[in-house]
Parts: C-alpha cells; sequence; structure tokens
C-alpha cells in the first residue's frame, strides 16, 4: 500500500494511460519482463497486464516525455507482436 502511495505522490501531471493488446500466448514470464522492461524506461509511470485477460497492458506514461506510438514501439522492441487500442 505504501508502495501505491508513494508512486501516486510523484506521478507526473500529464500521465495518461494507453491499453496495448498484446499477443494472448504470452507465458507469464513473458509478461513479467515485458513490465519490468517497460517500467524502467524514462517517462513510463507503471505498466501492467489486465487481471483475467492477459492480452490487455495498461501503459501509464508522461505525455511530455512519449507518445503513445513511442509506447507501442517500446512494447515491440522487446519483439512482442502488439496493437494499440487506444486511450482509457
Amino acid at each position: 500500500m505504501e508502495q501505491v502511495l508513494r508512486s501516486i505522490e510523484i506521478e507526473p501531471e500529464n500521465t495518461v494511460e494507453i491499453i496495448v493488446h498484446v499477443a494472448e500466448n504470452l507465458a507469464e514470464g513473458q509478461r513479467s519482463n515485458l513490465v519490468a522492461a517497460l517500467e524502467k524506461q524514462d517517462g513510463i509511470v507503471s505498466a501492467e497486464f489486465c487481471p483475467l485477460r492477459y492480452h490487455l497492458m495498461l501503459v501509464r506514461y508522461d505525455r511530455d516525455m512519449r507518445s503513445s506510438q513511442d509506447m507501442l514501439a517500446s512494447v515491440r522492441s522487446q519483439n512482442i507482436h502488439a496493437k494499440l487500442i487506444g486511450p482509457i
């Protein structure tokens, strides 16, 4: 809980959230690696998969630093087939 509160406090003002559709056959380890790789990148606030819908990923990012196309490219750079669904 403390970690969640801390991340909310430092979240950039211009944060937006998008949904990215990824390959439905990703294993749990691949999903974890993708989340870790994305969260290390500047401008990405968080990345997580929707519970029970492991083909949908929510990515929060600072729109002043990144674009939705940047987010899609970041996912694809991990050799994962992905499509941008859109903003929330």
